[in-house]
C-alpha cells in the first residue's frame, strides 16, 4: 500500500482529513504527517486509511491530492518532559538513510511514552542515537527506562565526557581537577572517551547506592542492542574545514543538512589528551560544557543551547571570536566580538539555554538572534523557569519586530486538579455506599475515583519544528484538544536579502 505525507500549503490554509462525504472535517493534520494511500477518488482526491495498524481506531478518510507530496520535512520534537529537556530529531529520509536520535530526555517517563506512542517502541525500535548533553537528572534519568528496555536500541550514546562516578563531592565525582602550571587554569582530565571508559566506571552496580547517573549507565552497557558509546566535542567528531560535525552529518555525507558540533570546548594538554577547563563552580562547569549542537538545512538553522550559563557563554564566545577578555558591552570591541561569534552561533530557531534562566548574557543572545526560541521547562520546580526578566530579554535580542517564544510549559494545558462537581457526586455516593451498598454504586464510585486520579495535564506542550531548508514551522497543539482545530503554528521562509519573515 502507498504512502504519501501532508504537504505545507502555498496560501498559509490549515490542512484537513475529511469524511467521506468530502465535506465534514475528520481532523487536521500537519505538514509531514505520514498517510497510508488506499486508493484515488474522482475530482482530485485521495482515500486514506488513518490508524492502519490499530483495528480500533481505523478509519477511511478523504484528503485532496493537492495537499499531499511525496517527500517530508527533517522533524523535531521538543517533548514536554516536565522540568529538563528532551528532543527527538527525525530526518528526512526513509528506510535505511532515515535516522531518528534522542537529545535528553528529562527525569521522568514522559520521552519513555512519547517513544513508545509514535514509534510503538516498546515493540522493539532501533534509534541512531541518544545525546546526554551533560550530567543533570533533569536531562539523563529518563534514559534510564528507555536503556532497561532490551527491545529498544541505540548505535551510538552520545555524551560530554563528564560522567558522573558513585563517589560523594562534586569534582571528585569527575575524577577531580589538575592544575596547568603554564596558564594557571585548572582542568578536568579523566573524561569518558569510549565504551571502556563507560565500563571501568559503571560495570559494577554494588559500588551505586542511591546516586542516579551510574545506574542509567549501566542499563545502557547492558542493553545488548546499545553498540557503542562515544564522548562527543569539538575534539571528538567528524572534521571537515575546520569544524567538527556529529558522525554521519558532515557535509561530506551530502545529507542535504548538517549537524555541527560547537560545544564542549576541549582543550587538549602537553601531551594531546583532551580536558576541559573549569568554568566556575562545579554545576557551572558541567552544564557549561553542555554537548552544543547546531543543525543547518539550506537557510534555516537550529542551535541546542544545552544548559549554558553566563561564565560557559563568556567562555565560547572569546574562543570562536578568538579574543583573551571579554570588553566592556557597547564598546566596539563588544561589538566585534558579537558579530565574529555570531558566524558561528547565528540561527533561526533556539532552544533556550537552561530552561529559561536568566544566567545568560546578552552577548550570547545576540551572537544567536534567532526569530524563535523554543523553551523546556516544568511546573514542580523552584527555579521559576522560564524567568520573566528572561522573556523580555528574549523578545529585546530576537530577530524581527515580534520574535516568536515557545514554552513547553506555557503550551501545556492543565485541566482544573479539583472537579468540584464530580466531588460532590462521589462524596454523596459514598453516603449511600455505608447506608445500603450495592455492585452497581460501587463500580460507579470506583469510575469517579479513577476520573478525578487521571493526569491533570490536558494538553501536552510538545513543540513541533519541521523544515525543508526552504521553509520552516513552529508548531504546538491548542488547548481545546478538539481534533478539529488541533495545531497552532508559525511558518517562516529566508527571503534573497536574508530577512526572515513569518506567518500566522
Amino acid at each position: 500500500m502507498a504512502h504519501c505525507f501532508v504537504a505545507l500549503p502555498e496560501d498559509g490554509r490549515n490542512t484537513y482529513l475529511f469524511k467521506s462525504d468530502k465535506k465534514k472535517k475528520f481532523r487536521q493534520v500537519l505538514w509531514g504527517d505520514f498517510l497510508k494511500i488506499d486508493g484515488e477518488e474522482p475530482g482530485g482526491w485521495l482515500r486514506i486509511i488513518w490508524a492502519p495498524k490499530d483495528p480500533t481506531k481505523r478509519e477511511t478518510v478523504f484528503i485532496k491530492k493537492k495537499d499531499t507530496v511525496e517527500t517530508r520535512p527533517l522533524e523535531i520534537i521538543f517533548v514536554d518532559v516536565g522540568q529538563g529537556d528532551g528532543a527527538v530529531l527525525i530526518s528526512p529520509e526513509r528506510g535505511a538513510n532515515e535516522r531518528i536520535m534522542v537529545i535528553d530526555a528529562g527525569q521522568s517517563d514522559n520521552m519513555e511514552r512519547f517513544l513508545n506512542g509514535r514509534f510503538r517502541a516498546y515493540r522493539g525500535f532501533n534509534f541512531d542515537a541518544a545525546i546526554l548533553t551533560h550530567p543533570d537528572k533533569d536531562h539523563y534519568l529518563g534514559f534510564e527506562s528507555i536503556f532497561k528496555n532490551r527491545k529498544i536500541g541505540f548505535k551510538t550514546i552520545y555524551q560530554n565526557g563528564i560522567v558522573e562516578r558513585p563517589v560523594s563531592g562534586s569534582f571528585e565525582k569527575v575524577g577531580g581537577l589538575k592544575k596547568d602550571r603554564s596558564n594557571g587554569l585548572r582542568y578536568i582530565h579523566d573524561l569518558a572517551t569510549s565504551r571502556a571508559d563507560i565500563r571501568k566506571h559503571f560495570a559494577d552496580a554494588s559500588k551505586f547506592g542511591r546516586f542516579e547517573f551510574p545506574p542509567v549507565m549501566h542499563a545502557a552497557l547492558n542493553n545488548p542492542k546499545i553498540n557503542d558509546f562515544k564522548m562527543l566535542s569539538v575534539h571528538h567528531g567528524d572534521k571537515e574545514n575546520g569544524a567538527t560535525f556529529m558522525p554521519g552529518f558532515a557535509p561530506a555525507d551530502r545529507r542535504g543538512y548538517t549537524i555541527e558540533v560547537l560545544g564542549p570546548v576541549v582543550e587538549p594538554d602537553g601531551a594531546g589528551k583532551p580536558r576541559l577547563r573549569k568554568i566556575g563552580s562545579y554545576g557551572e562547569t558541567k552544564n557549561g560544557h553542555s554537548v552544543l549542537l547546531r543543525l543547518q538545512f539550506g537557510d534555516f538553522s537550529i542551535l541546542f543551547g544545552g544548559d549554558l550559563n553566563e561564565p560557559a557563554e563568556k567562555f565560547l564566545i572569546r574562543h570562536y571570536a578568538g579574543v583573551d577578555r571579554f570588553p566592556q558591552q557597547g564598546t566596539a570591541a563588544y561589538r566585534n566580538m558579537v558579530a565574529k561569534a555570531a558566524r558561528k552561533f547565528r540561527s533561526e530557531v533556539m532552544k533556550s539555554c537552561h530552561h529559561g534562566s536568566e544566567k545568560v548574557t546578552d552577548a550570547f543572545l545576540e551572537a544567536v538572534n534567532p526569530a524563535a526560541f523554543v523553551i523546556s521547562s516544568g511546573d514542580n520546580e523552584g527555579h521559576v523557569h522560564p524567568r520573566p526578566d528572561l522573556l523580555g530579554r528574549l523578545g529585546l535580542f530576537g530577530r524581527g519586530g515580534a520574535p516568536v517564544i515557545l514554552s513547553t510549559e506555557l503550551q501545556r494545558s492543565a485541566r482544573e486538579r479539583e472537579d468540584a462537581k464530580l466531588v460532590a457526586s462521589l462524596r454523596k455516593n459514598v453516603d449511600k455506599l455505608a447506608a445500603k451498598a450495592s455492585q452497581k454504586l460501587t463500580d460507579k464510585i470506583k469510575e469517579q475515583i479513577d476520573e478525578l486520579a487521571k493526569n491533570n495535564v490536558a494538553v501536552y506542550g510538545a513543540i513541533y519544528v519541521k523544515t525543508d531548508g526552504e521553509r520552516l514551522i513552529t508548531a504546538f497543539r491548542t488547548e481545546t484538544g478538539s481534533e478539529i482545530k488541533k495545531w497552532f503554528s508559525f511558518e517562516y521562509r529566508v527571503l534573497e536579502s536574508g530577512e526572515i519573515v513569518r506567518r500566522n
